[in-house]
């Protein structure tokens, strides 16, 4: 499992020309979902995306998660973020776990995440999204569980 995850002053997701989640202050979070995920990855990736640090305190040290700033996490379904792009020019997606599987996994990662704190908005599984955004910094890192 792999997500993506930008500081962002703002963000957005459009479905067909509607904004299906839009924040200000947060996390863009970009997630892919490989073939061996289970929900105990899920889990683990859940408290790293809510409990990393990107945010300054008063010192100016990236010390804060987005529970600490009171920011929105804005989360989209990225499966090409698990593309296998070690040879040739055209990514392979045998690695990816199957749509079906995906979208349930994805549906518990909403649905947990938004237990655990509520600001959370989301783009729609498998749709072709148009995100659009504000990357604060750039701050962009690439989580793993």
């Amino acid at each position: 499992m792999k997500a993506l995850i930008q500081r962002v002053s703002k963000a957005k997701v459009e479905v067909d020309g509607q904004i299906t989640g839009e924040i200000s202050q947060g996390l863009l979070v970009f997630i892919g979902i490989e073939k061996n995920d289970k929900q105990v990855q899920m889990n683990k990736m859940i408290k790293k995306i809510l409990s990393y640090r990107v945010f300054y305190d008063a010192d100016g040290k990236m010390n804060l998660s987005v529970k600490d700033i009171d920011g929105s996490l804005l989360i989209v379904s990225q499966f090409t973020l698990v593309a296998d792009t070690s040879s040739g020019t055209r990514p392979g997606f045998s690695t990816a776990k199957t749509p079906i599987e995906a979208k349930k996994l994805y549906e518990y990662l909403l649905l947990n995440i938004s237990q655990q704190y509520p600001k959370v908005q989301s783009g729609i599984f498998g749709a072709d999204m148009q995100v659009s955004l504000t990357n604060d910094g750039p701050v962009t890192f690439l989580l793993s569980c």
